[in-house]
C-alpha cells in the first residue's frame, strides 16, 4: 500500500490548509456559534471553488478524486482548522449515495452539490435505533402511485440547511431487517415534515424530524425498492473514515496547542514543559495520534475491499479513534488547566468536536463488540 501522497494530492492538501488557516479565524468561530445554518456560505463557496468538494466524488460522478485516500486527506485538514462545514453530510452520505443509487434524473443533483448550491442531509437513524443501521421503523406504504411515509428520524446533521433531504423508511419486513428498506430524497419543503432544530455541541446544525403522511410518487424513490441497505453501509464506511480522519487532524492541533503551551507557561521559573512528567504524558499523546494516523490510513487503504474485510477495518478504526480521542482530550485539558475549556481559548472549540466524533457512526464499546461478532463470524 502506498502511503505517499501524489502531487495532485499535495497540492490539495497545501491549497486547503492555507485557506482553513485565513479563513477559520476567532471571529468567525463566534459568528457561526449564532448562524442559524451552522456554518458559513462564503467558506462554503470557497471550498467548492478550491475543487474542494469535487474531490470527494469520482469521475463517472462529475468529481475528479473520490478515492478513500482523497477522503481521509480533506477531512484531516478540515479537523485540523475545527472546521464545522457539513461536507460529511452533503457529499459524502447524500451525495454518495445518490451518485450510488440514483438515476441520471436525480444524478443531476451531484453537479449542484459539488458546485456548492445544493446542501443536503441524510434522515436514518432513529429514537430507538442507536447505532444499528438495518433499525428502521419508518414506513412508507404503497397507495397507488405514491408512497405514504410516517415516522421520525433523529439527530438529522445538516437538516435545517439542506435543501433535500435522504429518507429511509422501511417497505417490508421487520423493524430490524437488512432487507425491504428503502430511500426517498425528499424536497426540504415537502408537506408534512416538520424540522425541530438545535445547534449541536460541536458546532453547526442538526434536527429532529417528524414525517406524517408525506406523499411521495416514484420519482422520489432513490435506487430499487426495498435493496439499499448495502449502499448505506458503505456510505456509512466512508463516512466512518471521514470522521476519523477529522479527528486525527483535530488531535494534531490540540498537540500543537499544548506542546506551545508547555514552552510558554512558567512554574518556579522556568516552562512547565521542562517538567519530566509532562513530557511523559506529551508522548502518551503522541503515540497516540500515530496510532489514530495509522488507522485512518489503513481503513482508507481497504475502503473498497469486500464487505466483511472492510467492516472490521470499519471497527477496529473507530474503536481505536474513539479511545484515542478521549485520552487527548482529557490529557491536554489537564495540563492546560482551567483556561482550557473557555470560550476564548481554540482548545475549547477543538476538544467539543474530538469528544463528539466517538458519538457519531458508533462510539469506542459498540465497534469493539462489532468488531468482536465479525471477528468470529
Amino acid at each position: 500500500m502506498n502511503i505517499e501522497l501524489t502531487e495532485e494530492r499535495q497540492m490539495l492538501q497545501d491549497g486547503l490548509r492555507r485557506f482553513l488557516r485565513d479563513t477559520y479565524t476567532p471571529a468567525l468561530r463566534a459568528e457561526l456559534a449564532e448562524a442559524e445554518s451552522g456554518f458559513s456560505a462564503d467558506v462554503w463557496n470557497g471550498l467548492a471553488e478550491m475543487g474542494v468538494i469535487g474531490a470527494l466524488f469520482s469521475e463517472d460522478d462529475g468529481g475528479f478524486a473520490g478515492a478513500g485516500f482523497d477522503i481521509a486527506l480533506v477531512f484531516e485538514e478540515l479537523g485540523r482548522a475545527g472546521a464545522v462545514d457539513p461536507l460529511l453530510d452533503t457529499a459524502i452520505l447524500g451525495g454518495g449515495l445518490i451518485a450510488a443509487l440514483g438515476n441520471d434524473d436525480q444524478k443531476q443533483m451531484i453537479a449542484d452539490t459539488i458546485a456548492g448550491t445544493t446542501q443536503l442531509a441524510f434522515a436514518h437513524g432513529e429514537p430507538s435505533s442507536r447505532y444499528d443501521l438495518s433499525r428502521v421503523e419508518t414506513t412508507a406504504v404503497r397507495d397507488g402511485d405514491s408512497f405514504v411515509l410516517n415516522g421520525r428520524k433523529a439527530v438529522v446533521v445538516n437538516a435545517p440547511a439542506a435543501d433535500h433531504i435522504l429518507v429511509s423508511a422501511r417497505t417490508s419486513g421487520e423493524a430490524a431487517d437488512r432487507d425491504g428498506i428503502s430511500l426517498f430524497l425528499v424536497p426540504a419543503s415537502t408537506p408534512g415534515m416538520t424540522l425541530r432544530s438545535y445547534p449541536l455541541v460541536s458546532g453547526g446544525q442538526a434536527a429532529e424530524i417528524l414525517l406524517e403522511d408525506i406523499r411521495l410518487g416514484d420519482e422520489a424513490l432513490l435506487g430499487d425498492e426495498g435493496d439499499v441497505f448495502e449502499a448505506i453501509a458503505y456510505a456509512h464506511a466512508r463516512a466512518t473514515l471521514a470522521i476519523s480522519a477529522e479527528a486525527l487532524g483535530l488531535m494534531e492541533s490540540i498537540r500543537e496547542l499544548t506542546n506551545d503551551y508547555l514552552k510558554t507557561r512558567k512554574q518556579f521559573g522556568i516552562p512547565i514543559g521542562k517538567f519530566q512528567a509532562l513530557q511523559h504524558r506529551m508522548a502518551d499523546i503522541l503515540i497516540e495520534i500515530e496510532q489514530a494516523r495509522s488507522a485512518v490510513i489503513n481503513l482508507a487503504g481497504h475502503l473498497d475491499h469486500p464487505q466483511a474485510i472492510r467492516e472490521k477495518h470499519v471497527s477496529a478504526t473507530k474503536n481505536l479513534i474513539g479511545n484515542a480521542a478521549k485520552l487527548v482530550t482529557e490529557e491536554s485539558i489537564q495540563m492546560h488547566g482551567g483556561i482550557g475549556m473557555t470560550d476564548e481559548y481554540e482548545l475549547g472549540h477543538l476538544a467539543k468536536r474530538l469528544i463528539m466524533v466517538d458519538h457519531r457512526f458508533g462510539d469506542a464499546i459498540y465497534h469493539l463488540e462489532r468488531f468482536i461478532a465479525l471477528a468470529v463470524a
